[in-house]
């Protein structure tokens, strides 16, 4: 059988749960559920460090956070420094042609990770504004290509409507639709299918900003989801573990309470966004059946993190907490042999999505990297072992916010003040209630301490000594060996 050409779709803090597929409420992904329904869902796939670099770390490596080093976001990190063996560097070896269009996120922007070329767009960029001195064509593509359309002026960007990408302030998008960042993602996608090479398989990694803030969507998507009921966050018993970051009112905390008018259009904008994706999506699907490749494309849909959206009182992400750290993973288009409308629950991550693509690319799966293979799982095997649990973590607000879950359990330990919580997932989905305190939940408590314990021991922030845990201890964002590997790179002062 020739090798299947490969589309990996990316979206950027889009939550696990939010896909019709998934049962959710209000969310309608029509789109995204007929690529279920021609292959696998994964309902417990997480990021293990989940922001935008790290956890793109992990999906272009194949690497734990132990192994790539990124354990926090730090940007103007050489990334082909610090991660020689990449995704579409190892496709691209075994005869793919690669592209990638929309969000990177590595630095400088314009490395190529292992792609044959690169179209980007990774969003607002605070590091490159500042370096490049707002000179849009060193690190972005879409901002030109705006300016050039027709009734759009020399300066224009897509920031303009005042929507800050860090920012819950929700409004419509203030263009036509056809001038959207996510229209662009698929406008590229279909003009690079004019000039791919036919006579090699393609690796297509599309990578859409959303539904990561600005939530700025077409104002028929903002207003599909403003006319929902109330927005009311779900709140668990223990948010005051938070107390000492909170700060109330600011529309790009992490942690604080929020006027509920301003929630309930956050929500608008952010689930709009998931609405209009999925339409993109299947106007990249219609693309692909027009080039006669619908039937030879094996596509793949993630997200990098999810995102908190109010919950217990937390936004954005970084957290481990389910609406952070577990994200979509769904499988589709793929050859006879493969399960079609399969549901797989054991945990996954993105670290396992480059073997498991190299996997159905008939490519070896590197050395580097310590993910698996999910191509079992697509065939709807039941695999003799798997991996028991999976440790996160991610430095957020002064300290390392560590955990660890099999799926149905999740313990969290949080570096700075030592604070613990434990969930019973298969009971209490949205982590409510912290069993902490529980004493018919001690055993379970101590056992899944020992869980992060074994998985800490040995690492170079001390966090145990003596088989215990211990708080305070300085939080780094980048592990060794990866900080060796850059400084020895570095050239001579």
């Amino acid at each position: 059988m020739s090798a299947p050409n490969i589309v990996l779709i990316c979206v950027d803090q889009w939550r696990g749960d939010c896909l019709s597929v998934a049962g959710h409420p209000h969310v309608r992904t029509p789109h995204l559920d007929q690529l279920a329904a021609s292959g696998t869902h994964f309902t417990s796939a997480y990021s293990a460090t989940p922001t935008c670099i790290p956890a793109r770390a992990a999906l272009f490596t194949g690497q734990s956070q132990e192994r790539h080093g990124r354990v926090g976001y730090v940007e103007g990190v050489p990334f082909e420094t610090a991660h020689p063996v990449t995704l579409a560097g190892e496709l691209r070896r075994g005869g793919y042609q690669t592209q990638a269009i929309g969000k990177m996120h590595v630095w400088p922007e314009r490395a190529r990770a292992g792609f044959d070329d690169v179209v980007l767009h990774d969003g607002f960029l605070h590091y490159a504004r500042r370096e490049e001195r707002r000179n849009f064509a060193f690190f972005d593509d879409y901002v030109p290509w705006l300016r050039r359309q027709p009734g759009v002026g020399p300066d224009a960007e897509y920031a303009d409507h005042g929507a800050g990408c860090n920012s819950v302030v929700a409004r419509p998008w203030d263009r036509p639709e056809h001038l959207h960042p996510t229209n662009w993602v698929a406008t590229q996608t279909t003009e690079w299918l004019y000039r791919r090479d036919p006579s090699r398989p393609f690796f297509l990694y599309l990578s859409f900003h959303r539904p990561h803030p600005p939530y700025d969507p077409p104002a028929w998507a903002f207003d599909e989801f403003l006319q929902l009921p109330p927005y009311e966050p779900v709140v668990g018993d223990w948010t005051d573990d938070f107390a000492g970051h909170r700060k109330d009112g600011d529309h790009e905390a992490f942690a604080g309470r929020m006027d509920v008018r301003t929630l309930h259009r956050a929500r608008a904008g952010y689930y709009g966004h998931m609405a209009h994706i999925d339409l993109q999506i299947h106007r990249i699907r219609m693309a692909l059946e027009d080039f006669g490749l619908r039937d030879d494309t094996v596509i793949a849909f993630t997200s990098d993190h999810g995102e908190m959206l109010g919950e217990h009182h937390l936004f954005r992400k970084g957290f481990g907490y389910e609406g952070s750290a577990r994200v979509p993973l769904l499988f589709g288009g793929l050859p006879d042999g493969y399960a079609a409308g399969n549901v797989a629950d054991e945990v996954v991550e993105l670290r396992d999505i480059m073997p498991t693509l190299l996997d159905l690319a008939g490519l070896p799966v590197p050395d580097t990297c310590d993910g698996r293979s999910l191509v079992p799982l697509l065939r709807g095997e039941q695999p003799d072992t798997w991996r028991p649990l999976l440790h996160g973590e991610h430095v957020l607000l002064g300290q390392s916010l560590q955990w660890v879950t099999d799926g149905r359990t999740k313990y969290l330990w949080m570096s700075g003040d030592g604070h613990e919580q434990l969930f019973d997932l298969a009971a209490d989905p949205h982590e409510q209630h912290n069993l902490v305190d529980d004493p018919a939940a001690r055993d379970l408590l101590h056992t899944w301490r020992g869980h992060l314990i074994q998985a800490l021991t040995g690492r170079e922030e001390r966090f145990v000594e003596d088989g215990r845990l211990v708080t305070g201890r300085p939080v780094v964002a980048i592990l060794r060996p990866t900080r060796e590997r850059l400084e020895a790179a570095a050239p001579a002062t």
